[in-house]
């Protein structure tokens, strides 16, 4: 079964069109350590800061997802974070439920937060 870290990949490689190459290139980040990621059901550890950023680029996506969804398929608890978000109580609301959506419901919110992210040229 695929992590997060390689649902959101698949994602955005199948909605776009693209190649491990092609989010290579955009984030500048190796070709081989796309695939890695990508491919790696379990992570032996936590990605480089650098490499997080360098994907989040090339995916076109804010770092944080990529951070945590690495953190997940490597085993790391970042309650830190988590904690930190929370702190606003509609942050947390999402959170909460995000969890209890289907897989397709989730992939249906991440695509509505891209959509307003670029609309308000956040993203």
């Amino acid at each position: 079964m695929p992590n997060t870290l390689q649902e959101m990949i698949k994602r955005k490689l199948d909605q776009n069109g693209w190649s491990y190459s092609d989010v290579a290139r955009r984030g500048g980040i190796s070709r081989s350590t796309v695939h890695h990621l990508a491919t790696s059901e379990r992570l032996a550890q936590m990605p480089q800061q650098t490499t997080l950023e360098g994907l989040a680029k090339g995916l076109g996506i804010p770092v944080a997802p990529v951070h945590r969804a690495a953190a997940d398929a490597a085993g790391v608890n970042l309650y830190l974070e988590d904690a930190l978000e929370a702190a606003d109580p509609e942050v947390a609301i999402l959170i909460a439920s995000v969890h209890k959506l289907s897989p397709a419901d989730r992939r249906h919110v991440a695509v509505l937060v891209e959509s307003l992210l670029h609309a308000n040229g956040t993203l």
